[in-house]
């Protein structure tokens, strides 16, 4: 599997159905995110079981993490018209509801394939990629299928993310917003670890 972490990220342009239910042939990522920090994430399958959670779990959590100026953006293997299809199937009904952020169709499977995600040449991993301001991968998180991810881990990265960018220093084990960062040399550390290694 490829590590694009400090790599560009890839570019793509394909078929999105947009938060309003529009459907956009020509979604860019680099048009649409622009200037925000980028969480693009890949499941396997619409009208599955694992996915419904975890996409309705980003749903949930949409207002932080534009409050952290990111757009969140799913992709999967699917057409445009059963991400349509499945957005206008309720939750109760083992569907998504009217989630608001872009969802990707890549039925080439040609973006799962760049961001080395395409398992058995059928459907995605549950891929996570976290792309800064500038159009580069700053983490990723790859899941087996039966395995779902954590959001709440995805928005501690991006606030680990914007701490370094807005101090210098650097973010140690379970760093969470509000937390003492650590100073990037010698004296950083052991000064940290004084205070936080019985902790950590």
């Amino acid at each position: 599997m490829s590590v694009l972490v400090g790599q560009p990220a890839p570019d793509f342009t394909a078929t999105a159905v947009m938060p309003d239910n529009s459907i956009n042939e020509n979604f860019n990522l680099k048009e649409q995110t622009k200037g925000k920090n980028t969480v693009l994430f890949f499941y396997p399958l619409d009208f599955t079981f694992v996915c419904p959670s975890e996409i309705i779990a980003f749903n949930n959590r949409l207002n932080e993490f534009k409050t952290r100026n990111t757009q969140v953006i799913a992709i999967s293997v699917d057409s445009q018209f059963s991400h349509y299809a499945w957005k206008q199937t309720p939750a109760n009904k083992g569907g998504i509801g009217n989630v608001q952020f872009p969802m990707v169709a890549d039925i080439t499977k040609q973006i799962a394939r760049d961001y080395d995600v395409l398992i058995n040449e059928a459907v995605a991993l549950r891929g996570t990629f976290l792309i800064d301001k500038e159009g580069v991968v700053r983490h990723q998180l790859v899941n087996d299928l039966p395995l779902g991810r954590n959001v709440d881990e995805t928005l501690r990265t991006i606030d680990a993310l914007q701490f370094h960018e807005e101090n210098g220093e650097v973010c140690p084990a379970g760093w969470n917003r509000g937390d003492d960062g650590m100073k990037p040399n010698q004296e950083g550390v052991a000064s940290y670890l004084d205070k936080k290694a019985e902790n950590l």
